[in-house]
């Protein structure tokens, strides 16, 4: 475990590196002792500090949420991060590559909350009666850390290596077997990835239960408005400039994004 120093100089270099669009070493190398409490207390220190510069939180993201990603990180569980309204984008507005290290996007099916969700005993079903619309959504993630080397601690401390997302339009949960929902991701007509609803902890809200579980204990609740990406529905894909990408799903429609 580290020290709050420690922890304080490590989102320091995080900060630092996002700012200046250049990745750092992984903080696994720098803090041989960081453990995933440290991280979690690192990501809430660049949260709070952009939080006290204006920034509001529109919800949360969920990552690790497919069985593989978890044994390729050594976890049983998934791990989650802050979306914060610096952090929307828009599919008529195209974005610029060079703000970010190394980014990627994912097609996720996204929640928009109608009520708050309730805390400890959170339930899949509870997640449906709350959920105003689900959505279809690219995640636009990027790594702070060099090279996306990675561990569990890495990607915690780095808000679960959020940086952006954009929603479509998407419809009433109840209408659609979430797990069965077919999403594909294309770039300029080129098939680069499909996945499936249930590729998300068996089932999306699934996903979202287990984050309003998890965030209870720290004294959080997914509230009325709030956004949550669960986990991507296929791999990740490269961002190049001048390129378009557009998600499908199944009974939810497009969303694209575009870079410059």
């Amino acid at each position: 475990m580290l020290t709050d120093r420690q922890r304080r100089e490590a989102a320091e270099r995080l900060r630092s590196a996002e700012h200046g669009v250049t990745p750092v070493a992984p903080l696994t190398e720098t803090f041989p002792g960081i453990d995933t409490e440290d991280a979690y207390e690192i990501q809430l220190v660049n949260i709070r500090h952009r939080l006290a510069a204006g920034a509001q939180v529109r919800g949360h993201k969920v990552g690790l949420s497919s069985p593989v990603m978890q044994r390729m990180m050594g976890v049983d569980e998934p791990d989650y991060g802050h979306l914060l309204h610096d952090m929307e984008l828009r599919s008529d507005v195209p974005v610029p590559v060079a703000r970010y290290c190394r980014p990627r996007v994912e097609v996720e099916i996204g929640f928009v909350l109608g009520d708050d969700l309730p805390d400890e005993g959170c339930t899949p079903a509870d997640v449906l009666a709350a959920t105003e619309r689900v959505v279809p959504a690219l995640e636009l993630i990027d790594s702070r850390i060099r090279d996306w080397r990675i561990t569990i601690a890495d990607t915690i401390a780095d808000n679960a290596s959020s940086a952006g997302y954009v929603l479509g339009e998407g419809r009433d949960p109840r209408a659609l077997d979430l797990g069965a929902v077919e999403a594909r991701l294309d770039r300029g007509g080129e098939l680069l990835a499909e996945g499936r609803g249930d590729a998300v902890l068996g089932d999306p809200a699934r996903a979202v239960a287990w984050l309003a579980r998890t965030v209870a204990r720290f004294g959080v609740s997914l509230k009325k408005g709030h956004v949550v990406l669960p986990g991507s529905c296929t791999r990740a894909v490269d961002v190049t400039a001048g390129a378009t990408f557009t998600a499908d799903l199944t009974g939810l429609g497009p969303v694209s994004l575009s870079f410059i």
